[in-house]
C-alpha cells in the first residue's frame, strides 16, 4: 500500500510520517499556532495537524455535569469541560492561515474534524483527515469524512477490536488509503500507562489488515512507544507538540517540545537504517571483516608436493585471504592430494590440491 498524504509518500517502505498534533496547544491565539507550526517543521515534523470542533457539536454540558465530578484525565482541569473545549476550539476563519503557514515551512496541514461542519469546511484545504478516538464508533460521521475520497487516518483507543473492524469496512466504502494507528486514550502523562500501550496490537492489524499502513497516535513521554511501533512496523506516528509543556492547559502537559520531538526524529532515522533489509546477507561495511575474523587453513609445518593432508597437518586461524580454503572446509581437504610445496603456516587454497578422484 503506497499513497501520498500532501507532500508525503505514506507506505510500509516510506520513512516514518511524523504528525506533530498541535491540538489545543495554540491556547487560542492564530500567532502562537503558527509559531508551533514553524517549531514543529523544525524539529523535523511532517505535518502539523489541528482539531476542528464547536464546543456544543462536540460535549454536552449538562452531561458532564450530571456526571457529578470530572474523571480521567479531565479531573485535572480545573474548569468546566465545556468551557475548555470552547477555549481550545479553532475558529473556521483561521484555517487558510494556518494552511499556508504549514506551505511556507514545507510541512502538510490536515485536521481532526469533530462535527459535520468541520468535515466540510476543511475539504478544500486537507490532503487527509484524522479521526480521533473518541470519535471511531459516530459510523456517520467516519462515512461522511471517508466519502471525500482522501487518505483518513484512523486513531483506535478505547476500542473493541470489532469496532475497529466497522470503522474501517465504512471507510473502505470510498477510499483504500488507510492510517490504521494503535492507541490508548489516558492523557495524565504517567508512566504506569506504558502497561497500557500494547503496541502488540500492530502485529493484530498487520494481520487482519495487511493493506493498510500501521501507525501510532500516543501519549506517553520520551521515545520507547514511538522507537518500539516503528520496530513492529508503524510508519505514522502522532505526538502532541507544544513549545512549553509547563504552559497551563489541556494539552500541554502530554505534548512534546521541540527538543524532545528533534531526538524522537533523530532516534527514529537512526532506527529506521538499522532495521534495513529482512535479508541475512553479508552486509557492505563488513566484507572486510569477513578477511580478518574468519578463520582459514593452514599448514603446521612445511609440507613437500604429493603429501596426503592430515588433520594434524592443518591449523585453523584468522585471517582467511579470499583465496584461502575457510574452516568450514576442513573435513573436505582431510586426505587430499597436495599439488605443490607449503612452508609451514601458509593458507591452503583450493588451486594447491590435485583434483579430488
Amino acid at each position: 500500500m503506497t499513497f501520498t498524504i500532501g507532500t508525503r509518500t505514506v507506505s510500509h517502505d516510506s520513512p516514518t510520517y511524523f504528525i506533530a498534533d498541535i491540538a489545543a496547544s495554540h491556547d487560542g491565539d492564530l500567532g502562537r499556532a503558527v509559531q508551533l507550526i514553524e517549531l514543529a517543521a523544525e524539529a523535523g515534523a511532517d505535518a502539523a495537524k489541528f482539531q476542528n470542533f464547536h464546543a456544543e457539536q462536540i460535549v454536552s454540558d449538562r452531561g458532564f455535569r450530571e456526571l457529578g465530578t470530572q474523571i480521567g484525565h479531565q479531573a485535572a482541569w480545573e474548569r468546566s469541560v465545556v468551557d475548555v473545549y470552547a477555549d481550545a476550539s479553532i475558529p473556521d476563519e483561521w484555517t487558510p492561515t494556518l494552511k499556508e503557514a504549514c506551505d511556507r515551512a514545507g510541512i502538510d496541514y490536515f485536521s481532526a474534524p469533530y462535527d459535520f461542519g468541520a468535515i466540510d469546511m476543511l475539504d478544500p484545504w486537507v490532503p487527509a483527515y484524522k479521526i480521533g478516538s473518541g470519535d471511531l464508533s459516530w459510523l456517520e460521521a467516519v462515512d461522511r469524512i471517508a466519502s471525500k475520497g482522501k487518505p483518513v487516518l484512523l486513531a483506535t483507543g478505547a476500542s473493541s477490536f470489532d469496532e475497529v473492524v466497522a470503522a474501517i469496512d465504512v471507510i473502505r466504502r470510498h477510499t483504500s488509503d488507510i492510517v490504521l494507528m494503535q492507541c490508548n486514550t489516558n492523557y495524565t502523562g504517567d508512566l504506569g500507562n506504558f502497561s497500557h500501550i500494547h503496541l502488540n496490537v500492530l502485529n493484530s492489524y498487520r494481520a487482519a489488515f495487511p493493506d493498510v499502513v500501521l501507525g501510532l497516535s500516543d501519549h506517553t513521554p520520551g521515545h520507547a512507544t514511538t522507537l518500539g511501533a516503528i520496530a513492529l512496523g508503524a510508519r505514522v506516528v502522532e505526538k502532541h507538540f507544544t513549545d512549553d509543556t509547563t504552559r497551563p492547559g489541556p494539552d500541554h502537559g502530554f505534548s512534546m517540545d521541540p527538543e524532545t520531538w528533534r531526538e524522537m526524529v533523530d532516534r527514529s532515522r537512526e532506527l529506521e537504517l538499522a532495521l534495513g533489509s529482512p535479508v541475512k546477507r553479508v552486509a557492505d561495511n563488513e566484507h572486510d571483516t569477513v578477511v580478518i575474523q574468519r578463520r582459514a587453513l593452514r599448514v603446521i609445518r612445511n609440507l613437500p608436493a604429493g603429501h596426503v593432508l592430515t588433520r594434524d597437518d592443518i591449523s585453523v586461524l584468522r585471517p582467511a585471504p579470499r583465496h584461502a580454503i575457510g574452516a568450514a572446509h576442513v573435513d573436505e581437504v582431510v586426505g587430499r592430494v597436495l599439488a605443490s610445496e607449503l612452508t609451514r603456516d601458509a593458507v591452503i587454497g583450493w588451486e594447491d590440491l590435485t583434483p579430488a578422484r
